[in-house]
């Protein structure tokens, strides 16, 4: 891939990611962050919603021809996610009493559907 293309890429990715956080606060997300980096990957965003740690993937597509935008987060994206997510708790002091969830944003076109608790912690 160019260079040129990732970066725009990216850009794309932040801006959805930034309007899949406003819809979460409009759901009575808070934000503690959003693309949370390790060694292991990524998470698009970090929030507490209630008694929740919640980790949530965002998946944007333009039209619905390559899929709905969800089924992007395959097993292996899941079990990444999870991975980071474990790390995430580790160094931030989370202990094993605080819930954690993993929610998807999905944004196709227009429409934005969140799905709670989108799937369970993958070893």
């Amino acid at each position: 891939m160019e260079k040129g293309k990732k970066q725009n890429n990216r850009t794309v990715g932040a801006a959805y990611e930034k309007r899949a956080g406003e819809y979460l606060k409009s759901q009575g997300y808070h934000i503690l962050e959003y693309n949370y980096r390790c060694r292991m990957g990524e998470i698009d965003i970090v929030a507490r919603k209630e008694t929740y740690l919640v980790f949530v993937e965002v998946k944007y597509r333009r039209r619905d021809g390559q899929g709905h935008p969800a089924e992007a987060v395959t097993l292996a994206k899941q079990k990444k996610i999870s991975k980071v997510a474990q790390f995430y708790c580790l160094t931030h002091g989370i202990t094993e009493g605080v819930p954690c969830r993993f929610d998807v944003v999905s944004i196709l076109g227009d429409a934005t559907e969140l799905i709670e608790n989108a799937f369970e912690y993958r070893a």
